[in-house]
């Protein structure tokens, strides 16, 4: 059911070329602001402290109020296609920025643990830069490559880099984790893994589950209105039994 969006070569004309020539800039600018960051002598104790405090955005939750909206142009999968979009909420926003700032801090201090003279100690500087620079291009040309965190699309859900498809979704539950909401449950026809059932949504995403469970029901029968459009997410009459 589910489809990683990666290991295929890009297309020509997929309209996503000045978005990969942005997370370029981004990686270049990022390396080169590295290699100027000075020597310093790191304490490990306020290191890890640090680290936990970064952990601390994970427990906030705002309130989620956003709605589904209609985008012509929804670039993501092969290419662009018209389609219901969901944006990142400030929680996503605040996860993906503490995650780069702790990988960041985390490599520097690496780094600065490595003697300084020898050959190899240089190398494995150089390598680890240039590691995480990479890695915070590849986090921004996958912020910037989809439009919204989540869409409905008629070629499938997607959240993230995972794509759904319509035709296995036989139903729709609201989640719950620790007794609060976390996303909709998309309980497959026919179960090809044995894991649990995907989920979609979440605190990562600034439409509430329950609208966004109206609006997986109300084209999970007949996506290929959401070629047509535009198309306006229903809103829930009634909120859905949880599971």
């Amino acid at each position: 059911m589910s489809v990683r969006l990666s290991g295929r070569l890009p297309k020509r004309d997929d309209g996503l070329w000045s978005r990969r020539l942005l997370a370029a800039m981004v990686t270049v600018l990022v390396a080169a602001a590295l290699f100027r960051v000075p020597r310093f002598e790191p304490d490990v104790c306020a290191l890890w402290l640090f680290v936990g405090l970064t952990v601390l955005p994970r427990r906030w939750s705002p309130r989620q109020d956003a709605r589904l909206v209609w985008r012509e142009r929804v670039a993501g999968v092969d290419g662009p296609e018209p389609g219901l979009v969901a944006r990142r909420s400030l929680a996503g926003w605040a996860d993906l920025v503490a995650d780069l700032v702790r990988a960041t801090v985390v490599t520097l201090v690496a780094t600065m643990l490595l003697p300084a003279d020898p050959q190899w100690a240089r190398v494995v500087r150089l390598a680890l830069l240039v590691g995480l620079a990479a890695a915070v291009g590849l986090v921004a040309y996958s912020g910037v490559r989809f439009t919204g965190r989540l869409a409905l699309t008629a070629s499938g859900i997607r959240h993230g880099r995972r794509r759904y498809d319509w035709s296995n979704i036989d139903r729709v539950i609201l989640h719950r984790k620790d007794g609060r909401l976390a996303g909709v449950r998309l309980r497959p026809r026919v179960w090809r893994s044995p894991g649990p059932a995907p989920v979609v949504g979440g605190r990562d995403v600034a439409v509430p589950e329950q609208r966004l469970a109206a609006a997986i029901e109300a084209y999970r029968e007949r996506p290929q209105a959401l070629a047509v459009g535009p198309v306006t997410a229903p809103e829930p009459a009634v909120e859905p039994a949880g599971g």
